[in-house]
């Protein structure tokens, strides 16, 4: 307040007083320190919305994609099945619509506290327009919005409570389009020759090419060949990349110098494509030097910087990979290995992926089917290849 009339006459011993000026000024720094602090509040709302609408876009792919999966299973299996899918699927439906309302509910939250936060803003600007005696008064009465904090993950967990249906359609599917398919092939036509791997599915289960219906014959794959390049970004500098990035080759003479990246992978002999897959069927091929290599997909998600087997394609959760090995094809997920029965020297091997149908199959010289790999996709795949020292990898053109 101005000062009191005894004040501006005398000594008074009620009030303390201090120059207008110099109260002002005292007050303007608090409102500079408010204003710092609504604008930071501003700012983490601002990007609290935008991750959690991305998450939504994000969680409704999500979910589509795995609904789309489980109906490309059912859909496959005998008629008992019918009336789980429709359950899962009702469930599916409910959890989605379910976690959508609840995510969009705390979005429309969020852009109602950005709106309060404008406002607030806005009325602290104003307050430099007052004089001096007003401004300080109403300095006092600003008050910076507080709220309680709103999540921005949208996680219905659906992943977690389908692990087991996801898992059992996984090794039925397997059963069914491989390990029944050889057993019905050796039992109906014993006379005829050849390995049962040689043999190509009469009941096929995944609607793929990837089981050509004439032995020896890959006409099918041509229609769905597609065309790569390594991402030089994140090859480790133990590899160096030529023809125009469609070849990389482990170096015996040691690391280069590269720049840092976050993409790129520090410790591990490893390189992914540039391109990604999200739906349809893919199909290229590659050709290894020597057997020492593994060749598969991954998720972008795959980590990079630690040390240790971690980072490999196949060693995780978030990948699927085939070990070209002197002695052994070995197949690889999540860190558990399958060893594959048949040669394992192949200089060039083939790869399809069916992202719908959730398989992806390995052929070796382009003919010879080598191992199927049954799963749920639900995001993004890359092409990737860990390579061993002295051994060189080129995607093939043809």
């Amino acid at each position: 307040m101005p000062v009191c009339c005894t004040c501006g006459i005398s000594e008074c011993t009620k009030h303390e007083k201090v120059l207008l000026e110099a109260e002002r000024d005292t007050q303007e720094l608090v409102l500079q320190k408010k204003s710092k602090e609504v604008d930071k509040l501003l700012e983490e709302t601002e990007k609290s919305i935008g991750d959690l609408a991305e998450n939504i876009n994000h969680a409704k792919v999500t979910l589509e994609q795995t609904s789309s999966w489980m109906k490309v299973k059912f859909s496959t299996l005998i008629r008992v099945l019918t009336e789980k899918q429709e359950a899962t699927e009702r469930f599916v439906s409910e959890q989605r619509e379910a976690s959508i309302a609840e995510a969009e509910a705390q979005l429309s939250q969020l852009r109602g506290r950005s709106q309060i936060l404008r406002e607030s803003q806005a009325q602290i600007a104003a307050l430099y327009a007052l004089s001096d005696t007003d401004l300080i008064r109403e300095a006092t009465l600003v008050e910076v919005p507080r709220f309680t904090d709103v999540t921005t993950d949208v996680s219905p967990n659906l992943q977690d409570r389908l692990n087991g249906v996801t898992d059992v359609l996984s090794r039925v599917s397997k059963l069914v389009s491989e390990d029944l398919e050889k057993a019905v092939s050796t039992a109906v036509e014993p006379e005829k020759d050849g390995s049962p791997q040689d043999k190509r599915p009469v009941l096929a289960v995944v609607p793929s090419p990837a089981a050509p219906s004439q032995p020896g014959r890959n006409e099918g794959l041509g229609a769905y060949r597609c065309s790569l390049t390594f991402d030089p970004r994140t090859a480790n500098g133990h590899l160096f990349l030529s023809q125009e990035n469609r070849r990389a080759e482990h170096l015996s003479s040691g690391p280069r110098p590269v720049p840092e990246d976050d993409a790129r992978f520090d410790h591990t002999w490893q390189v992914l494509c540039f391109q990604g897959f999200a739906h349809g069927q893919h199909y290229w091929e590659l050709e290894v030097s020597k057997p020492w290599a593994y060749l598969g997909v991954t998720y972008e998600t795959i980590p990079r910087k630690e040390k240790g087997k971690r980072c490999m394609v196949g060693m995780n959760e978030l990948s699927w990979s085939l070990q070209l090995d002197e002695h052994q094809l070995c197949a690889w997920h999540n860190g558990r290995q399958e060893r594959l029965a048949g040669p394992s020297h192949h200089s060039r091997i083939g790869m399809l992926l069916n992202y719908e149908a959730g398989t992806l199959t390995y052929y070796g010289d382009g003919q010879t089917r080598l191992h199927a790999f049954h799963c749920a996709f639900t995001r993004e795949l890359f092409p990737a290849c860990w390579i061993g020292e002295g051994v060189s990898v080129t995607l093939c053109s043809t």
